[in-house]
């Protein structure tokens, strides 16, 4: 499975990006996996960034908002397990996602009805990322 997370901005938490690491670092022995990070600015200039980033994906297109659609873990993985292209998820910067964005989605995805930082939403999606391969894989590291 290919996976590329597009992500706004840097983790400058030590902690959370220490974290996101190493799930991505346990997610590469089920999936290759790109990870690009693009500047903050404000939310019309980062979705042209991230709408020319997506122009050479051919990719299901996950946004990541809070209006999306939420999903079990297993539901997600299922979800996953089903694609036959690239996965490409899309986190925003801390003002959010332009309109253009939100429309050039195959899936808004919503992690949760709270609103998390775009720190801790990447390092969220890191772990759901690693959870739901091993679902897939029946590792034993998904408990219902």
């Amino acid at each position: 499975m290919l996976i590329k997370v597009i992500a706004v901005g840097k983790l400058k938490d030590r902690m959370m990006r220490d974290r996101s690491l190493e799930y991505f670092k346990w997610l590469t022995q089920y999936a290759k996996l790109e990870i690009r990070e693009l500047p903050d600015s404000h939310p019309e200039k980062e979705g042209k960034n991230i709408l020319k980033e997506l122009e050479k994906e051919r990719g299901f297109v996950f946004v990541l908002s809070e209006e999306g659609q939420e999903f079990t873990s297993r539901q997600f993985a299922a979800k996953l397990g089903a694609l036959d292209r690239k996965a490409v998820f899309v986190i925003g910067g801390p003002e959010g996602l332009s309109p253009e964005v939100k429309k050039r989605a195959d899936q808004l995805w919503s992690l949760s009805r709270l609103t998390f930082t775009h720190e801790m939403a990447r390092l969220f999606l890191a772990e759901q990322l690693f959870r739901a391969q091993t679902i897939l894989h029946d590792t034993g590291y998904h408990n219902d």
